[in-house]
């Protein structure tokens, strides 16, 4: 059987149809692939030319950072406290240099050749890597002529390194009201944490403390910028070819210039007078609360940070046993000795505990009722009145205050003067101080037995010891608001003007007035104000040798603050052998006593009696700014007694 074999016959016409749809759908697909490349090009070179362009520009244009000139500080009458300076500093472009491992080897190269201590690297690292890669991040400040000229030697070995010049800030007059100014210095990695890195971007230096740190915003300025032409290996060039493009200059912004309220003049005579001393002198003018003064001894000269201090070099500043670097004017706690004795007797008027005229006993002790305990005084004062015993300071006469008052009213009392609480200064790192009291206690410690407040606390508390503390310029505070009675008192400020960058204008600031403490009657106010001028006018006056020559009504009081507890058995006018272990010398005054003008303040830190340690530098400085006496010869000696009480245990450490 045969079968037959069929044969397939093409259908080309079904072929051809087949491939002319796909050939229109393959046409279709590159029309439109054309079409979107296309339109791609067009919104590239067309409707984003200028976007493109300015891209491609910093292929060849660099913008750099130009910093702003830092504010200058000024005192009251114009002498520049705080300027700049040109100077040299090293910095690196991270781009420019290479990746981490290039950076290791550059700053190895650096500390090899003397530029840079080893004990720097990893800070320096740190913060290079914390800024952008093409920022020039300065990495040794304020080269000498010497390490200008090492680096010059070994220039060829570095890529991405270079000398630039930079405004430095300058301190002319040195360690002179450092605490007050504050200082800069390099920006770490904190500082770029809380900062505009941007706007920060090729400045070095920022404030650290005082006025440079408080007011940091308005002394920086705006940075300015401007554009570089580079060349393929980022160096800077004039044009490129026959092109030199227009090149964009944004100028930088001045900072402000701050005016403060400080008398540089004063300022030097009482740094001079507590030369080679520890402690604190402060002056305030009442009425706008201007620093007219504000020493702390010793101090520290603030050029150093701007240049960059060693490891050792700030180890040793730090670790010094007389802490220069305290600002004992905000931070220094301090007993106040007996200066806080004019303020009880005003609360003993206002609470009816003992009248003016009504006089009180002295036998030299004060004891408790159902204790043996005696609470001496430096001698027996007899029978005294108010004033009197303000004027000669008789420590029994207000262990008696004290005792009637109680606890409650005196704290509540005092606080309504600040006590315990801020001045409001317009600078940082302020210290509250402590005033006590049976609720304090109570949220100090844990156990019951220890939130137990005795009787015998209240009596310490009497003549400014035990757990009450206060700063050098809370106490001026308190001087301004006792010779203000009340009334017009301000909150203590530094900058009292500002001044924008290149203008003439000078700007004063309002002060800020607190309210008025109406709290005694003007009789109450004669009677403590009386007593204060009798301290340093009356023969019988502790400071009675401070004022003799006064061409000016002033008011005093001195205070004795102990360091150490006074054992019963002990003669309290035995010599101290250890220099630290003494008391504390105070004084406060305001001047003239009718119209005050100024308030001070003077401790000296284990500088005995307060009569004989503070009140000569008190007076040196009021003259100083009454008078115009820059320098002012010690007060001829009189046989007037000179009184400072002997305090009584439970006293506290001053820091």
């Amino acid at each position: 059987m045969v079968r037959s074999r069929q044969s397939r016959i093409k259908n080309y016409f079904a072929e051809n149809r087949l491939f002319a749809v796909r050939s229109i759908v393959a046409g279709l697909i590159a029309g439109a692939l054309l079409l979107a490349v296309g339109a791609r090009l067009f919104y590239l070179q067309v409707l984003r030319h200028d976007y493109y362009s300015n891209l491609s520009q910093g292929n060849r244009i660099r913008t750099e950072p130009i910093p702003p000139s830092r504010g200058l500080i000024l005192d009251r009458h114009g002498v520049v406290l705080a300027d700049n300076l040109p100077a040299f500093q090293i910095e690196l472009v991270r781009e420019q240099v290479g990746d981490a491992r290039s950076l290791d080897a550059t700053l190895r190269l650096l500390v090899s050749i003397g530029l840079l201590r080893s004990e720097e690297v990893s800070n320096i690292r740190r913060t290079v890597l914390l800024h952008k890669v093409y920022e020039s991040v300065p990495i040794k400040l304020q080269l000498n002529e010497e390490e200008m000229a090492l680096f010059a030697v070994h220039r060829y070995q570095f890529s991405g390194v270079d000398i630039r010049t930079r405004l430095a800030r300058h301190y002319p007059l040195g360690e002179s009201a450092v605490h007050a100014i504050g200082y800069v210095s390099a920006i770490n990695e904190q500082d770029l944490k809380q900062i505009d890195s941007d706007e920060y971007a090729g400045t070095s230096l920022i404030g650290k403390l005082g006025v440079e740190a408080a007011y940091e915003h308005q002394l920086h300025g705006k940075r300015g910028s401007r554009e570089i032409l580079v060349n393929a290996a980022g160096r800077p060039v004039d044009k490129q070819g026959d092109y030199t493009p227009h090149l964009d200059v944004r100028p930088p912004v001045a900072g402000d210039d701050l005016i403060l309220g400080l008398d540089i003049r004063v300022q030097k005579v009482a740094e001079d007078a507590l030369a080679g001393k520890r402690g604190s002198v402060v002056a305030l003018d009442p009425k706008t609360g201007d620093v007219i003064a504000l020493v702390s001894m010793p101090g520290f000269d603030p050029n150093g940070f701007v240049r960059g201090l060693s490891v050792a070099e700030y180890t040793k500043l730090r670790d010094d046993i007389d802490i220069p670097l305290l600002n004992r004017a905000l931070r220094g706690a301090y007993p106040p000795g007996s200066t806080v004795k004019p303020l009880y007797a005003l609360a003993a008027q206002k609470y009816n505990i003992l009248s003016p005229l009504q006089t009180q006993f002295c036998g030299g002790y004060f004891t408790l009722p159902g204790s043996s305990n005696r609470y001496r005084d430096d001698k027996k004062h007899g029978n005294l009145t108010m004033r009197q015993a303000i004027a000669e300071s008789c420590d029994v006469y207000f262990y008696r205050v004290a005792e009637r008052l109680g606890i409650d009213r005196m704290a509540e009392f005092m606080k309504t003067f600040g006590y315990g609480e801020l001045t409001g200064i317009d600078i940082p790192g302020e210290k509250a101080g402590l005033y006590a009291s049976p609720e304090w206690k109570r949220r100090a410690f844990k156990h019951r037995a220890d939130q137990v407040w005795f009787p015998g606390e209240t009596i310490s508390m009497g003549i400014g010891q035990g757990a009450i503390t206060v700063t050098p310029l809370q106490q001026a505070h308190f001087a301004a608001e006792i010779g203000e009675r009340g009334q017009i008192i301000a909150t203590p400020r530094l900058v009292s003007a500002i001044r924008t960058a290149g203008s003439t204008t000078v700007v004063p600031r309002n002060p800020r007035l607190m309210k008025p403490i109406d709290i005694a009657t003007q009789a109450q106010w004669d009677v403590i104000s009386d007593g204060m001028v009798a301290v340093v006018s009356g023969p019988g006056g502790t400071a009675y040798a401070s004022g003799v020559g006064a061409k000016y009504k002033f008011a005093g009081k001195t205070g004795t603050a102990q360091v150490f507890t006074i054992k019963q058995t002990e003669n309290t006018r035995a010599k101290i052998v250890e220099e630290r272990r003494r008391d504390h010398a105070w004084f406060i005054a305001y001047a003239p006593a009718d119209d005050p003008k100024i308030a001070v303040s003077v401790l000296v830190e284990n500088g005995g009696f307060g009569a004989a340690a503070a009140a000569p530098i008190a007076r040196k400085v009021l003259d100083a700014f009454l008078l115009g006496v820059d320098a002012v010869p010690e007060p001829k000696k009189t046989a007037a007694p000179v009184h400072a009480t002997a305090e009584i245990p439970k006293a506290t450490a001053p820091l």
